[in-house]
């Protein structure tokens, strides 16, 4: 089992920047890869940000690229999303969650909700303009 926790989250103006947190317990060792979810009201979840454990090979969807950046510190067990240049479109919950499975479909696997098997409670980021 792995557990996930967030936080980080918060208000900002637009334009501003914001840094997540994700800190992994548990049985770390048995996950592949890791991910950030972002859920706004009445929208469904969607993948912003993706890495594989331990080789740093990241992965952004088109509305994040050149914005957000995800990162990890594999000691601490600790996945990042450090956002820039925030929009209020970019508001809503944002989840982490890990998979202990390896992808084996490709890189669109990624930013899509059946790929992950553990998931954090959320933490709420709100953009204003």
């Amino acid at each position: 089992q792995v557990q996930l926790v967030e936080s980080g989250g918060g208000s900002v103006q637009a334009g501003g920047s914001l840094r997540l947190s994700c800190a992994a317990s548990g049985y770390t060792a048995d996950t592949y890869y890791m991910g950030w979810f972002r859920q706004a009201p009445g929208k469904e979840r969607e993948g912003v940000a993706a890495i594989y454990n331990n080789v740093g090979a990241t992965y952004y969807s088109d509305s994040v690229k050149g914005r957000f950046t995800i990162s990890e510190d594999y000691a601490k067990s600790t996945v990042y999303l450090q956002m820039n240049s925030l929009k209020p479109e970019d508001s809503g919950i944002y989840y982490c969650a890990a998979s202990s499975s390896p992808n084996r479909r490709g890189d669109w696997w990624l930013f899509l909700r059946p790929a992950y098997n553990y998931w954090g409670q959320g933490t709420q980021v709100t953009v204003s303009s």
